[in-house]
């Protein structure tokens, strides 16, 4: 099989990815998008005997439109365009899981400071405010007061770019100072794990420290409900814990990743990851030899 590695910076889960299909003895074309045009009909030269495509792309912008055109050239790409579309947008993320009946935070979204200060107001402080796209928990801030909410929402008033225009506010969900990843295929459970942390951003990119995590019956129906709401693929589906006092009461889902990491993941993990990510890209490769 010839896997198309569609990547802007080789990254370590890059390297464990590309490491795992050579180990395969798959055939393995790495696409530099920075240096490629897209012709709205015929792929590329390097797309030429491609089986599949794999988005590794960093910028969500390339991500999406990459996408589209391996859907236009009909070659099969991990993730498709409509999964991508909806998860690179946090909005069409909380519509379309909330749409499925999926439990996700308490979600609020206006187009101007004094609305979006309304909706603030209407969730309780604190709440919390993001970017409509972005990862890495970057330029997300946690609303504790009135006066630290419109300080922030007229920073992004003068930022300048359309999407700061777009107020996107959710409750604050106290969590157990922890968040749960898991990496899904199609809805099925490859691996998770917890990124705890003091502060309450727990991605792992901030520093959190991670740890296995066992999946039970129900937070496998949650992944495979969520998984199914943005269209399948090969997702990070990002989880928290409601709780009572010291008591979990159940799990909402915040967020969902198209463009996956999964070196962390790895690290902690009695699975091999990059084994089970090539089983997958196996697995829709294989339907276009």
């Amino acid at each position: 099989m010839n896997v198309g590695v569609l990547y802007s910076r080789i990254r370590e889960d890059e390297k464990l990815l590309l490491g795992e299909l050579r180990e395969r003895d798959h055939e393995v074309t790495k696409i530099d998008v920075r240096r490629e045009t897209f012709d709205l009909s015929d792929p590329p030269d390097s797309f030429e005997d491609v089986d599949v495509l794999v988005d590794r792309c960093l910028a969500t912008s390339r991500s999406r439109y990459i996408t589209q055109f391996a859907n236009r050239y009909e070659i099969p790409i991990v993730n498709d365009a409509a999964t991508a579309r909806i998860c690179a947008d946090k909005v069409e993320t909380s519509l379309a899981l909330d749409g499925a009946g999926v439990p996700t935070p308490t979600t609020r979204v206006a187009f101007t400071s004094d609305e979006a200060l309304d909706a603030a107001a209407e969730l309780g402080y604190p709440c919390v405010v993001k970017p409509v796209v972005g990862s890495w928990g970057r330029l997300m801030a946690k609303l504790d007061s009135p006066n630290t909410a419109e300080a922030v929402f007229e920073h992004k008033e003068v930022l300048g770019h359309y999407e700061h225009k777009v107020f996107y506010l959710q409750e604050f969900v106290d969590k157990p100072g922890r968040d749960i990843r898991v990496l899904a295929a199609d809805g099925d459970v490859v691996a998770a794990m917890v990124r705890s942390s003091d502060h309450w951003l727990t991605n792992a990119a901030k520093g959190a420290e991670t740890a296995t995590f066992e999946v039970s019956d129900e937070v496998r129906e949650l992944v495979a409900d969520a998984s199914s709401a943005v269209g399948g693929g090969l997702l990070g589906i990002d989880l928290m814990e409601r709780t009572d006092g010291d008591e979990v009461t159940g799990y909402t889902v915040h967020e969902i990743n198209h463009t996956v990491e999964f070196k962390a993941l790895d690290g902690v993990s009695d699975e091999d990851v990059p084994a089970r990510v090539v089983d997958y890209l196996e697995t829709v490769g294989e339907g276009n030899e």
